[in-house]
């Protein structure tokens, strides 16, 4: 009869290689895929200069602008808009299925309209996010992501020595072939854990985030994030040069970027911040205005947030490299790669270990 804890080991290692082996190559492309968009908005600047080289216009001809651009034909696919900054000194409008549209921020002339089906970056996105198939694709990620801490803890566990042997025991072998991937796979599984453990951690909880971010503030007895009110559109035209500038005047510390445009069932305009010291580059507070007033109906200040609140929020930063700056972001553009690089050593083990006919020990 086998003994309890070598079925134990025979089952762990069978996951982990058939896991390594079938979702493991879905992991490998998304993180690969996440290396490539940490460099998304500098990639798309390269592409469209004659976008990124326009000077950024004042406020008040930012609203003017954004007047123009809601009573385009353009404007019906629109669900919400990026303000202009000092990188990308246009308006970019997210429409409805993915696609961009960008408009220029003093005239609000259309510029560009890159759809998700045809630009290389929308489309690399979609897979890392959604796997190109909507919600049902997030929560397959979700699983996938599970999948990958499983294979990194269980790897570890497998290779455990003992304390005392533990560094020894990742010594890299050129030969034989099998001793060579075998230790290779295991050398930078080991080595790169923790890195590893934060980019496929933090990218779990953006296909969670909601039941996340409920979870954290429980845990820490806070309250839940706070929902705008709704209120009855309103059928006068909006002022928007008004609205834009009552909104800077209620948060004059903060960055306005991003707007949510109010719908047909409800005529809230949520309004999105960066208030000093976010690490989120949109921001995560907010303000709830009546457009056509051009009043403060509420809102939310992210800096006065509890522990929870501020874990939260701090999970996205982090895995898309908002902070840290430059060595950070070089840092976690290799991580992204290193699923890869232990799917194919991993192959390579396991191959080379059929071929011997010869177990190798983990």
């Amino acid at each position: 009869m086998t003994p309890r804890p070598r079925r134990f080991r025979h089952t762990l290692k069978t996951l982990h290689l058939w896991l390594g082996l079938s979702l493991g190559v879905v992991l490998a492309l998304v993180t690969l895929s996440g290396s490539v968009l940490l460099f998304e908005q500098p990639l798309f600047a390269a592409g469209h200069p004659e976008l990124a080289s326009r000077p950024l216009p004042d406020l008040a001809t930012q609203g003017a602008s954004l007047r123009q651009v809601l009573a385009s034909p353009d404007a019906k696919a629109l669900r919400g808009l990026s303000f202009p900054d000092a990188e990308l000194p246009v308006w970019e409008g997210n429409a409805r299925g993915g696609d961009r549209i960008y408009f220029d921020a003093t005239t609000g002339e259309p510029l560009l309209h890159r759809t998700k089906s045809g630009d290389g970056l929308l489309l690399l996105l979609d897979w890392h996010t959604h796997l190109l198939t909507g919600e049902v694709g997030e929560t397959v990620l979700g699983v996938v992501a599970f999948a990958g801490l499983f294979m990194l803890f269980s790897g570890v566990w497998l290779y455990w020595p003992g304390r005392r042997r533990a560094l020894k025991h990742l010594k890299p072998h050129a030969n034989p072939p099998v001793l060579r991937w075998a230790s290779l796979h295991r050398f930078v599984g080991v080595a790169a854990l923790p890195l590893l453990i934060v980019m496929i951690g933090t990218g779990t909880t953006m296909a969670y985030r909601g039941a996340v971010r409920s979870g954290l503030a429980s845990a820490f007895g806070e309250r839940g994030p706070a929902r705008p009110p709704k209120i009855a559109p309103g059928s006068a035209p909006i002022d928007w040069p008004t609205v834009l500038a009552a909104a800077q005047a209620a948060a004059p510390d903060a960055q306005l970027t991003r707007l949510t445009l109010p719908s047909k069932d409800n005529g809230t305009l949520v309004l999105r911040l960066r208030r000093p010291g976010e690490w989120n580059l949109a921001g995560r507070s907010s303000l709830w205005m009546d457009p056509v007033s051009a009043t403060v109906i509420g809102g939310d200040d992210a800096t006065k947030l509890g522990p929870g609140g501020r874990l939260a929020n701090a999970l996205f930063p982090i895995h898309s490299a908002a902070v840290g700056g430059m060595t950070w972001r070089v840092v976690a553009c290799i991580t992204g790669a290193l699923p890869l690089f232990l799917l194919v050593t991993g192959f390579l083990f396991w191959r080379a270990r059929r071929r011997r006919h010869t177990p190798i020990a983990a």
